[in-house]
């Protein structure tokens, strides 16, 4: 008996950890396309996205910069970004820890 209740607990925990892996669900994120250098704060002249430009160029990654929490997400994708350098953005993708992984990116007003 203590075998078959072992047996049986030991499938309905193997059957819910085969289930228990949700697909993360995708948020939208709202900030400024900046550079890993700087953050939310640019030091250059020039504005925002002169500034963001040249820091990538000179081997930084775009970030989003949420300047109302002060936080610096990391971007996955480094292409789509470069076309909103230094402009405010929504991101809609996942995050894990301080990552997002994108699924789309569009101006914000």
């Amino acid at each position: 008996m203590k075998k078959l209740l072992t047996l049986c607990f030991t499938s309905l925990l193997a059957a819910g950890i085969a289930t228990a892996s949700p697909k993360a669900k995708p948020n939208s994120f709202v900030g400024n396309i900046s550079d890993s250098m700087c953050g939310a704060k640019h030091m250059m002249p020039g504005g925002d996205k002169a500034c963001t430009v040249e820091c990538v160029k000179g081997g930084s990654k775009y970030v989003l910069a949420d300047i109302a929490t002060g936080k610096v997400y990391e971007l996955t994708d480094q292409k789509k970004p470069a076309e909103f350098a230094g402009q405010k953005v929504k991101v809609s993708g996942t995050l894990k820890g301080n990552v997002i992984t994108e699924t789309s990116i569009e101006a914000a007003h």
